[in-house]
């Protein structure tokens, strides 16, 4: 049997509605995610905790001991939410590693959106900062410095 030019056309047809089927789903999945994003928040006792910290929060520097210790103090709302909120490393037994791509994804919209909380946020400071509280590769810092740039506009 000959694969004519006619075969090769339907085959690549077939293929690319193929891939147009998977990236719909994940761009649903992606559309769902973004109508739910941390409603736990609105919640007890979420609501309670965040209305307390986050004006402490818009004026430290992420990543500092101040930060940090904000955090610390915070632990039953952040116990709650990364319960419930599986964009968070902390949702995973080993992080990151355990995450899907649409929880990758929105994990990076949620770190710029946050860095525009922070008087001096910068996502930039933040994937590399990030890089270690995670424990991400280089590859993946990579990655998400190249995202970042579809956010420049957005500012």
């Amino acid at each position: 049997m000959t694969y004519t030019k006619d075969d090769c056309i339907r085959d690549t047809k077939e293929h690319i509605a193929q891939v147009r089927e998977f990236m719909m789903e994940f761009a649903q999945e992606l559309i769902y995610r973004a109508l739910v994003h941390d409603q736990s928040k609105l919640e007890s006792p979420e609501v309670e905790i965040f209305t307390e910290y986050t004006p402490l929060l818009k004026s430290s520097t992420y990543g500092s001991d101040e930060y940090k210790s904000f955090l610390k103090e915070m632990q039953v709302a952040l116990q709650h939410h990364y319960a419930n909120n599986s964009h968070h490393p902390e949702h995973y037994e080993n992080g990151i590693r355990d995450m899907d791509l649409v929880d990758v994804v929105e994990m990076l919209c949620d770190w710029k959106a946050a860095t525009m909380r922070h008087e001096d946020g910068d996502i930039r400071k933040s994937i590399e900062i990030n890089k270690n509280r995670f424990n991400y590769s280089e590859d993946l810092k990579e990655i998400f410095l190249n995202t970042v740039e579809m956010f420049e506009d957005v500012d």
